[in-house]
């Protein structure tokens, strides 16, 4: 009841003109960078990092969310209409989504992807009303030793589950705790890893190093494949944004089914979306070969309806879990943690005491923000799938230049735009070696708080290690580590497997 009247309030804040206003830039911005190939939600939250700073957290922070969840649904339409997803976590949609549009039922897959993404966000979002505020609450046991074993659970479970290859998963989770490291030692006061460069003696920005990785890398990356532009010229994308009742009735269940098997992931730190995505096409997939007539391979409504209920079930629970633990478990999610911190934040046991009308407000956008998503994708989705036209040198050349100009804006220094270069070649050269972005964030914004933890842990123990494994919490986050790395190393042998046969 108590949580219920905390949202109240929040929808008070958050149906301000002002507010209400935020939400629906937010969203527009999200689904128009959703739906550019290559470009998603994370992008997004990067570049508008270092462009919010004169905003109050409470609108900033309303704009994110909505970029967030919009960015989702963009993904979802150039998968759909050209078989090219915006995100991973979209590719799952286009098996069966891009089949229908071919059948020429594109409007009809633009609207069981919407409807689904609505789904599974509001359905999380209710979760997270009544689960963040428990989160919290279960979070003030943590102490030193129980931060730690999270962190280090957040880094092994996302270094070795979000890449083919955990060796590059680890190589860049190791490049992120490195970065983190550089400038002073905050405890003793000893210059680390700044090879004597005054610039670097108060360490490497996250703003900077969110938006060389994310963005400048992929216009780098896009620019080294450009051959030529493709026009959405090949699918009809007009016709009716509703579905029967026939379909209704068909997709339902895997909605029901996207979001059950969404929800679980976004406290777990395996890479966000991408993971259940796949699982909720898998078990669609498995039940169709039960059918007299199966109807995957050529356009089935529920492989696209559970795989896009399931991303965005898993983005609403994903931010409960960054509010109430501030435990980021995807790209974006670090991102938003780093903008908390920007803003004097840090989520976690204390931010619902601390800032009740920032947090509960966040909350009420979620939902305001699903029906905003839901007006502007039904029936404007063909209208967003013409964004496609731009021409990508122009598109990329832009946001070249917004990358350079929101760092020099958050620095007014030239050292940092030579930095934003590098790390940007960085970005470029990890895309091209299918080395994974998000360990590498992850542990630049968890590396801190994992050092520090350690260091006190120790500290309260006189040096005995012994503290770190001592009370029931780490004990449980240690097992279910060693679960989910158990798990990761079955799926791959079974994988190998496959291939050899």
């Amino acid at each position: 009841m108590e949580a219920l009247t905390s949202l109240a309030e929040g929808f008070g804040h958050a149906l301000t003109p002002i507010n209400l206003l935020w939400v629906v830039v937010g969203c527009l911005l999200g689904t128009a960078v959703g739906v550019l190939p290559g470009l998603g939600s994370s992008m997004a939250v990067a570049l508008l990092l270092p462009m919010t700073f004169a905003l109050d957290p409470t609108a900033a922070f309303i704009v994110f969310s909505g970029v967030y969840f919009g960015g989702l649904f963009g993904d979802s339409t150039t998968g759909i209409l050209l078989n090219t997803p915006g995100q991973v976590s979209a590719i799952a949609s286009t098996f069966e989504g891009h089949r229908m549009a071919k059948a020429g039922r594109a409007p009809q897959a633009l609207a069981t992807a919407a409807i689904g993404a609505f789904i599974g966000g509001v359905v999380s979002s209710v979760v997270v009303v009544f689960l963040a505020p428990a989160l919290a609450d279960f979070s003030a046991n943590f102490g030193p030793a129980e931060f730690f074993a999270l962190a280090l659970f957040a880094f092994v479970a996302t270094s070795s589950v979000v890449s083919d290859s955990a060796l590059k998963g680890l190589a860049a989770l190791v490049l992120g705790l490195g970065i983190a490291a550089v400038g002073i030692d905050p405890i003793t006061g000893t210059e680390r890893f700044s090879l004597g460069v005054p610039q670097l003696f108060d360490g490497i920005s996250l703003v900077t190093v969110t938006v060389a990785l994310l963005a400048l890398g992929e216009v780098f990356h896009i620019a080294s494949r450009i051959r030529r532009e493709r026009a959405l010229t090949d699918i009809e994308t007009t016709g009716r944004p509703w579905l029967s009742r026939t379909e209704l009735r068909e997709a339902a269940p895997a909605w029901a089914r996207g979001t059950a098997i969404g929800l679980p992931f976004g406290v777990v730190p395996v890479g966000g979306a991408d993971v259940p995505t796949f699982i909720a096409y898998d078990v669609e997939r498995r039940l169709d070969r039960r059918r007299d007539e199966p109807q995957f391979g050529t356009g089935a409504i529920r492989g696209l309806a559970a795989p896009e209920a399931a991303g965005n079930a898993t983005t609403g629970t994903s931010m409960g879990a960054l509010l109430a633990l501030g435990l980021p478990v995807s790209a974006t999610a670090a991102i938003m943690l780093a903008a908390f911190q920007q803003y004097g934040l840090q989520p976690g046991p204390l931010l619902f005491d601390r800032a009740p009308d920032l947090v509960w407000a966040l909350l009420a956008s979620f939902f305001i923000a699903m029906v905003v998503l839901l007006i502007l994708n039904l029936p404007f989705a063909p209208l967003w799938a013409k964004l496609l036209l731009v021409p990508r040198p122009y598109l990329y050349a832009g946001i070249a230049v917004f990358c350079a100009l929101g760092v020099y804006a958050t620095s007014a220094s030239v050292f940092d735009l030579f930095l934003l270069l590098g790390l940007g070649l960085l970005g470029f050269a990890m895309r091209r070696h299918g080395v994974p972005l998000a360990p590498l964030l992850i542990g630049m914004v968890l590396g801190p708080l994992a050092e520090q933890s350690l260091r006190e842990a120790l500290l309260s123990s006189n040096g005995d290690a012994g503290v770190l494994v001592a009370g029931p919490i780490t004990a449980v986050l240690y097992v279910v580590l060693v679960v989910v790395l158990a798990g990761s190393v079955v799926s791959r042998v079974r994988r190998r497997a496959r291939r050899d046969v």
